[in-house]
């Protein structure tokens, strides 16, 4: 099965993400844009096991991506780093090569100059972003990325259990003070307050 149609693509976003918006257009040509770049033409077929993508936003645009990849947070293949960027970094890891693609803040205005007719900034924006160049939408990074193994989809490795809490950690995820393990957690990174 090779890359669908961009309509293809914009059914399927909408189904997955319960709505088109221009977040979504954005993010299914960004994917499909790093994709390209690497030379994956079946990245939900033979290909599928070889990607991971690290994505920068959560947003529309991260529901389009993981359409367009088949990664996903479930299958380990799908990295979210919370950096409030429109883009994201496609590692192939068997050819060991990733490119970053990130969306011009420019395209916002250029969209505004392409479709001055619509008022409607969203509908605006996803009129543009359907027919501007992928070099006027985005800029591109060949960069390094370190995959450790336990990050890795399909890896299973041992679980350790936090000495305070009691809980399983996975994944090399524990933290180890003054040889006691703890969760990351009770190790002060707790992102929750326990209320009783």
């Amino acid at each position: 099965m090779a890359l669908k149609s961009f309509d293809e693509y914009v059914s399927l976003a909408e189904q997955a993400h319960g709505h088109i918006c221009a977040g979504q257009i954005l993010g299914l040509r960004l994917a499909v844009h790093g994709l390209g770049l690497l030379g994956l033409d079946d990245p939900l077929g033979v290909h599928r096991k070889r990607l991971i993508t690290f994505v920068e936003i959560d947003r529309c645009a991260t529901d389009a991506i993981t359409v367009v990849t088949g990664c996903r947070m479930g299958k380990r293949a799908l990295k979210f780093r919370d950096f409030g960027k429109a883009a994201a970094t496609f590692c192939d890891l068997e050819a060991g090569r990733n490119v970053r693609v990130a969306a011009r803040e420019s395209a916002k205005r250029r969209a505004a100059e392409l479709f001055p007719e619509i008022e409607n900034r969203n509908r605006q924006q996803m009129a543009a972003y359907r027919v501007m160049a992928d070099e006027e939408l985005f800029t591109h990074q060949w960069v390094r990325v370190r995959v450790e193994e336990h990050d890795l989809p399909g890896y299973k490795g041992p679980r350790a259990v936090c000495s305070e809490c009691g809980e399983g950690v996975s994944f090399a995820r524990e933290v180890s003070r003054g040889g006691v393990i703890l969760c990351r957690s009770c190790a002060g990174e707790r992102y929750y307050e326990v209320c009783g």
